[in-house]
């Protein structure tokens, strides 16, 4: 499921590089919760929690079914 996860993650970079930003798979939870770090201009960002929500959550969540959600750490 990682390697599912970091597929996903790769697709979904150029977007977030684009604008100064990447994002970093830290940890797959026993419940199927994908927890990740945004970083450069994604963190701190007051649009962070959208991108996180609407992009990369569910860009993770079509590509990987098992997945339960994605939260940042």
């Amino acid at each position: 499921m990682r390697e599912k996860i970091e597929k996903a993650l790769e697709k979904v970079r150029p977007a977030l590089q684009a604008d100064g930003g990447d994002v970093e798979l830290v940890n797959i939870t026993e419940e199927g919760m994908v927890q990740v770090r945004l970083q450069g201009a994604c963190k701190g960002c007051p649009m962070s929690q959208m991108t996180l929500k609407n992009g990369i959550e569910r860009f993770i969540l079509k590509e990987v079914p098992d997945v339960k959600g994605v939260e940042a750490v």
